[in-house]
């Protein structure tokens, strides 16, 4: 699977909130009202990353989460990375 050109993921990113282009990969930072909140999100995501085949970088700072996507055999942001964040947004903030 082919990287995205910069163009194409800024482009995809625009219906992406709070998703940016970080050192060739996609991040977004979640913030959480306590704890063991941050941690249901980080196990929703997990759930789905395997459902996906398709594993982001997860940090955990308390009651804040920053997940990057990108795919790593390619070295940048692809296709896969692109449909992770949308999945994360559609079905996983809502938790």
């Amino acid at each position: 699977m082919a990287t995205l050109s910069e163009d194409d993921i800024r482009q995809r990113l625009a219906s992406l909130e709070g998703w940016a282009l970080v050192d060739r990969a996609l991040c977004k930072e979640f913030q959480f009202a306590s704890f063991p909140e941050a941690i249901l999100f980080v196990n929703a995501v997990a759930h789905l990353a395997e459902l996906l085949d398709h594993h982001p970088d997860v940090e955990i700072h308390y009651r804040r989460v920053k997940l990057t996507l990108w795919t790593h055999s390619e070295g940048g942001v692809t296709e896969k990375d692109i449909r992770a964040a949308q999945l994360i947004e559609q079905r996983l903030r809502k938790t």
